[in-house]
C-alpha cells in the first residue's frame, strides 16, 4: 500500500494546512514542508493517481486543476517575480495523488 499524503492527512482535516485557493474539486495550500521560500500545492479533492494514470476519472477535472495551478502561479509569478510548476510521476512522485508544486525563491536549508 502507498501512502496518501493528500487524501489521508491534507484534504481530510487531519492535518490542518494554510489555504490559498479552494474550488469544489480543487484545493492549493501552503506546503507542511516547503522546500522553496514559497511553496505552494495544488491537488484535486478526488484521488487521481498521478497526470499518467487518472484512475477513471474525467480530463475535465485535469482542466479544472489546471486552471487553479494557473492561477495560483500568476499569482507567484505577480507577487515574486517568477516561479516553477512541476508534477512529478513514477517513483519521483512520493505521494501517489496527482499535485502540482509552485514554487518560488531559493531552496529553504
Amino acid at each position: 500500500m502507498t501512502s496518501d499524503f493528500y487524501c489521508d492527512e491534507a484534504l481530510s482535516g487531519r492535518t490542518p494546512v494554510e489555504i490559498v485557493m479552494e474550488t469544489d474539486d480543487v484545493l492549493a495550500f501552503h506546503h507542511t514542508r516547503p522546500h522553496w521560500a514559497i511553496h505552494i500545492v495544488v491537488v484535486p479533492k478526488a484521488h487521481i493517481p498521478s497526470l499518467t494514470n487518472l484512475g477513471g476519472h474525467s480530463a475535465d477535472l485535469v482542466y479544472r486543476l489546471l486552471d487553479v495551478v494557473r492561477q495560483v502561479a500568476a499569482q507567484v509569478e505577480r507577487d515574486h517575480g517568477a516561479c516553477r510548476v512541476i508534477t512529478n510521476l513514477g517513483a519521483y512522485q512520493d505521494s501517489k495523488h496527482l499535485h502540482f508544486h509552485v514554487g518560488s525563491g531559493e531552496v529553504r536549508k
